[in-house]
């Protein structure tokens, strides 16, 4: 196998967005191919929605989605559909690139904070026994940009010390970065951490790609769902019904605004106001058409399902989709509530072909622009750990 001819792996993997990121981002380097090896989901149609649109172009209906990691086919092709706790990590191929989005609920910012307490806070510890056993060249690895303060610091730093030393003997150069992605051609102002490892045995230094890059890309929000238009029959492309009550109140807020912005406030009529302990600045939020759009997320209750700058409803699964960077044709499975789920959790398709670009720039050796990580890695590491895995 050539060096420059990667099998990925994925934990964690979502609907694909860091997945087909790395796959436009091999096409655009010369020199370089990426085969999809293996990935892992919990939820069974974001498994086939993986399936679908990652897998079936490159291995046909060969593709397959198992429920067993023993299961997976000898060739590559598979997603497994299982939880990560009983997910055999020794029947997993061989693979010389590894990514993973590990759970963020325990480490937003939104939320109880738990970090390493939480349930979720652990799960990371899963992509650390996959560099232990299969020793990938590289690695991408993704989470929220509030995994830096959980547990006063000290979860990013356990994070980082295992994932730079996943087993005795084996080291990763890391290069942790906290990413705005509307800066590299996303629509939508979402900050996420990425951590980039380099197998430490290579010569290879990976750089933090410059968005001067991609400086001259339009973000807004209004070019991103109208130019060109969503075709009214396009996949995911479902409406809302609006109560009168939710057109009412959109019909007072202006773009930009929410249910607790103080103009609104003062013009709501009391049968309209939001009634809660909690301010969400995102409640009823609209979009700003000329600003990329707030951050997508993939659950919640009433208010925040993200809305349109002039027409009074909630933006559709598809034109979500558009602001997560995904193209038009890619076709998310399942009902409206699990689409979106899927979108809200995915990484941007953009985004992760960004940093995939450099990425693969780098093994190749291929210059590009760079800037310094915005995360001091030596000042978060200055102290070892207390105990090991």
């Amino acid at each position: 196998m050539s060096e420059l001819s990667f099998r990925m792996g994925e934990l964690f993997s979502g609907p694909g967005g860091m997945a087909l990121g790395a796959r436009l981002a091999a096409n655009a380097v010369d020199g370089v191919e990426l085969t999809h090896a293996w990935a892992n989901d919990f939820d069974l149609d974001t498994c086939r929605t993986y399936r679908r649109n990652i897998l079936v172009p490159e291995y046909g209906d060969e593709a397959k989605v198992v429920s067993s990691a023993a299961d997976l086919p000898a060739d590559g092709g598979g997603i497994v559909h299982q939880n990560v706790h009983d997910l055999g990590i020794e029947d997993l191929g061989p693979v010389e690139g590894f990514a993973f989005g590990f759970p963020c609920n325990d480490y937003s910012l939104v939320g109880e904070w738990k970090g390493l307490t939480g349930t979720y806070g652990p799960l990371y510890s899963y992509g650390v026994k996959v560099l232990a056993t299969k020793r990938p060249k590289w690695f991408v690895a993704e989470n929220v940009s509030g995994l830096r303060g959980a547990n006063e610091g000290q979860a990013f730093k356990q994070i980082l010390q295992h994932l730079q030393e996943p087993t005795d003997g084996l080291r990763y150069k890391l290069v942790p970065h906290l990413y705005s992605f509307d800066d590299y051609g996303v629509p939508q102002r979402r900050q996420r951490i990425v951590i980039v490892g380099i197998r430490a045995d290579m010569d290879v230094e990976f750089r933090v790609p410059s968005p001067e890059i991609y400086k001259g890309a339009d973000v807004s929000a209004r070019t991103s769902l109208m130019s060109p238009p969503i075709n009214l029959y396009a996949p995911n492309h479902e409406f809302t019904r609006q109560s009168q009550n939710v057109v009412d109140r959109l019909n007072l807020i202006e773009a930009g605004e929410h249910a607790f912005s103080p103009r609104v406030l003062e013009v709501l009529p009391d049968h309209l106001k939001i009634k809660t302990r909690t301010t969400i600045s995102t409640t009823y939020k609209r979009l700003e058409p000329n600003k990329p759009a707030y951050t997508v997320t993939g659950a919640g209750g009433g208010g925040s399902h993200m809305y349109h700058w002039s027409a009074n409803r909630a933006l559709t699964n598809r034109e979500k989709a558009r602001l997560q960077s995904f193209p038009d044709d890619f076709v998310f499975e399942g009902l409206k509530n699990s689409v979106r789920k899927q979108v809200g959790m995915a990484v941007p398709v953009k985004g992760a072909e960004a940093i995939f670009t450099a990425l693969f720039k780098s093994m190749a050796q291929v210059p590009y622009p760079s800037i310094e990580p915005n995360i001091d890695i030596s000042e978060i590491l200055a102290t070892k750990p207390s105990t090991h895995r």
